[in-house]
């Protein structure tokens, strides 16, 4: 089969494609033919360093494929089957309580889905969304989810709440779409028109161009009559926490979720505690959850924002787009 290895040191230059015999799968496990993957900020990480990982690591943390084979005691997949991955296969359902529940993340902590061929227990996995397609399904385990938990489990949003997203990155976009879905209205930032206004047609009701407005809580305050929004999907980090504090509402919700502008920094914390605000840190979610999240889509009829598909042998290339951030959505590989 075909791979894409990571060598090190790690960078988008040591990105090597590679020929490897494909695993038998064993005991609870299953084989799948890999059809597509997609980016994320956390696949970005390990493959220029940042996160780190043993020489020669398949990166990549979302797949979608078929499966070819099944192992001694599988009953919940036979061949045939479409699935997709899961980013926490350890945690299974319930609250992210222990470190083994967020561990053998795949492309990380084990080999992932730069591969024609995965093989691994049957909890990296679960089916797809009925009519998806593998790039549409494999967008979701990392981005989508982490969006949907982000909303509907941690802020347990309801129709008429109101709901901050910050750029259009895949998250960004998922909580947008799952938001108004809810029935809530949604506040959207971006730093260009161009891209504003396609948030405006997946459904946003506010847009702000940050760079026109710097101090853009400022500016979600006067459009919610200085109430504030019920919930902020953070993925910026330090540089943007300040004033996602500053737009929420008394008693409101900040997901955190990115680190876009570095890993730490000051906190207004005296603005939070006043605020009587809640800041959650999400690292995606459970296996449960995504069977959840797979459900609302279907009844929803939500489809994932796309900008670009690239061959796996062109993985490095898709990296340096997501890079540049001059996308919109999710960026795939065809596998």
């Amino acid at each position: 089969m075909k791979a894409i290895q990571l060598k090190t040191p790690a960078s988008l230059d040591n990105l090597r494609a590679v020929e490897l015999e494909p695993s038998e799968p064993g005991p609870g496990e299953i084989r799948i033919r890999n059809h597509a993957s997609s980016l994320n900020f956390h696949d970005y990480g390990v493959v220029v360093g940042r996160i780190s990982v043993e020489d020669g690591r398949i990166p990549m943390s979302d797949g979608a494929g078929i499966v070819e084979a099944v192992g001694d005691g599988v009953s919940e997949f036979r061949p045939g089957d479409q699935v997709m991955s899961v980013f926490c296969p350890n945690w299974e359902d319930g609250r992210p309580d222990t470190l083994d529940k967020i561990s053998g993340i795949p492309g990380d902590h084990v080999d992932g889905f730069a591969a024609q061929t995965v093989t691994a227990s049957t909890r990296l996995f679960t089916r797809l969304p009925r009519g998806y397609s593998f790039e549409q399904a494999a967008t979701l385990p990392c981005a989508a989810l982490t969006a949907w938990r982000a909303l509907m489990v941690e802020a347990r949003v309801k129709p008429g709440d109101s709901v901050l997203v910050q750029g259009s990155g895949g998250v960004s976009i998922f909580a947008l779409q799952f938001a108004k879905a809810a029935g809530c209205r949604v506040i959207a930032t971006s730093s260009t028109e161009e891209k504003l206004e396609r948030l405006k047609k997946l459904g946003a009701d506010e847009l702000i161009n940050y760079r026109e407005h710097p101090k853009w809580g400022t500016r979600v305050s006067e459009l919610t009559d200085g109430r504030g929004v019920d919930v902020v999907i953070e993925v910026g980090g330090p540089g943007t926490l300040p004033q996602s504090i500053r737009a929420v509402a008394m008693d409101g919700h900040i997901s955190m979720i990115g680190v876009l502008t570095g890993v730490s920094g000051e906190v207004p914390t005296a603005a939070l505690f006043a605020k009587n605000a809640v800041i959650s840190g999400i690292t995606v979610g459970s296996r449960s959850q995504q069977r959840d999240m797979i459900a609302g889509i279907e009844a929803a009829g939500i489809e994932p924002v796309i900008d670009r598909t690239f061959p796996l042998e062109a993985i490095a290339d898709a990296f340096r787009l997501q890079e540049s951030q001059k996308h919109f959505g999710k960026i795939c590989l065809s596998i």
